[in-house]
């Protein structure tokens, strides 16, 4: 969410980034804040005004009532005092009522407009326009046929989708035996990796008050993504950084305990609202998974070097597991409202002869901090919003369709990585039993 003073002193700024973003349709948003702002800034002087003027007729209904003690006509004086003070009491009240509308009115408007984008994202309306950036590690092509994921979880008797439809519907799984067991060896290696950057592991609530959803995401996104509890405030997260920025609401962190650099485990229910391809069977597009995130909450002059830290991690982490990656720079249109800055890392799948998508990695400047009111105080004493960052660090079983695509050789084994080999017990392969 942008500052309201910002819009009322860069109107044709915020126009031209809601063109960056083809998201015209928001245009006529920008003029309609103006208004609101203008009309309930007046009122609130009015109603200022009116305050001033109560205390003072105060005084004197109050000095006049002295008075007529010892003159009478004075009471009358004071009665019609009275009077103007009852008239202003009830437009007061209107002007209250009034001011309450038009900040509900500007607050819903404010929610839509987006954030501005950082002049270095590629434009663009979708994300057919985003732009590969940089390649590491060779893509390479086996000489024999890789199985579609699933075919290969199940040689390991390792999935069971059956199952988790009959009790749950599509979009879920049951994980099994050594597949099961890689699922939690990457989770725990990613919580590791991530310690020995110097990050904090959390766990989080995994359910968020309904102010945190809309403080740490778009409307839209909410809609399509949310799960909530029935006849509660209660929202399940569709990632940790949700409930990890929620934890700073209403905080005035002191500025010598910044940057927070925190890396959360959580499971994430989503919705996935819409129709996907073929490729997005099986576990790559569900209702709950798991995943393994990194936040970092800082000062605004800090979050570019966090930004290029961030997926810097998530490159060395995928490479650490023998995984080709490439960083995709996201365009304009493809950025959520309240992104400043993004980019996808995104896994080789030999099977596809493709990039797929594993890893999201966000700037989102002082958007959530301006929504949750997230500050801190400078070396001046001054009250400044915090920036917020937030990047994948592993996501299975996503993240295990480039692993076992990645490591599978032509016997159906699957080589274990040596970093990986402690949160397996040591194994070095994993045999298929079918």
């Amino acid at each position: 969410m942008l500052d309201i003073r910002f819009i009322r002193e860069n109107p044709d700024a915020v126009r031209e980034n809601i063109k960056k973003k083809f998201q015209d349709a928001k245009l006529p948003l920008v003029d309609e804040v103006i208004d609101l702002d203008a009309k309930r800034r007046a009122a609130i002087a009015e109603a200022d005004q009116l305050r001033s003027n109560r205390n003072t007729l105060s005084k004197q209904i109050g000095m006049l009532m002295g008075q007529a003690k010892k003159d009478p006509s004075k009471l009358q004086e004071a009665e019609a005092v009275k009077a103007q003070v009852k008239e202003q009491a009830d437009r007061l009240a209107e002007l209250e009522k009034l001011e309450n509308e038009l900040e509900e009115e500007l607050h819903k408007r404010m929610l839509v407009i987006p954030q501005m984008i950082d002049d270095s994202v590629p434009l663009g309306p979708d994300d057919s326009c985003n732009v590969e950036v940089e390649r590491f590690g060779e893509a390479k092509t086996p000489n024999f046929p890789i199985p579609y994921h699933t075919e290969i979880m199940e040689s390991f008797d390792g999935i069971d989708l059956d199952a988790a439809g009959r009790v749950s519907g599509n979009g879920f799984y049951y994980l099994l035996g050594d597949i099961a067991r890689l699922h939690e060896a990457v989770l725990a290696y990613g919580r590791d990796f991530m310690i020995s950057k110097g990050f904090t592991y959390c766990i989080p609530p995994f359910m968020i008050h309904g102010n945190v959803v809309e403080g740490v995401m778009s409307q839209t996104d909410m809609d399509g993504m949310m799960y909530k509890i029935e006849g509660e405030d209660l929202y399940l997260i569709g990632t940790s950084e949700h409930s990890m920025i929620g934890r700073f609401i209403d905080q005035i962190i002191p500025g010598e305990k910044l940057p927070q650099t925190l890396t959360s485990y959580s499971p994430c229910f989503r919705k996935e609202k819409g129709a996907h391809g073929i490729e997005e069977r099986g576990v790559y597009r569900i209702h709950q998974f798991e995943k393994q995130e990194m936040i970092v909450v800082c000062k605004p002059e800090e979050s570019k070097d966090w930004y290029e830290k961030l997926w810097r991690y998530s490159v060395e982490l995928f490479r650490s597991l023998d995984i080709p990656v490439r960083q995709l720079e996201c365009c304009s249109g493809d950025l959520a409202d309240l992104k400043v800055k993004s980019c996808d890392i995104e896994a080789w799948s030999p099977r596809q002869q493709k990039y797929f998508e594993v890893c999201s990695c966000s700037n989102l400047g002082d958007a959530q901090a301006r929504r949750l009111r997230i500050r801190y105080k400078d070396e001046n004493g001054k009250m400044q919003l915090c920036h917020t960052l937030n990047n994948t660090c592993v996501a299975p079983p996503r993240m295990l369709i480039a692993f076992l695509e990645n490591n599978l050789q032509a016997d159906g084994t699957v080589v274990i990585p040596e970093v990986l080999r402690p949160y397996m017990g040591g194994k070095d392969k994993l045999v298929p039993k079918k």
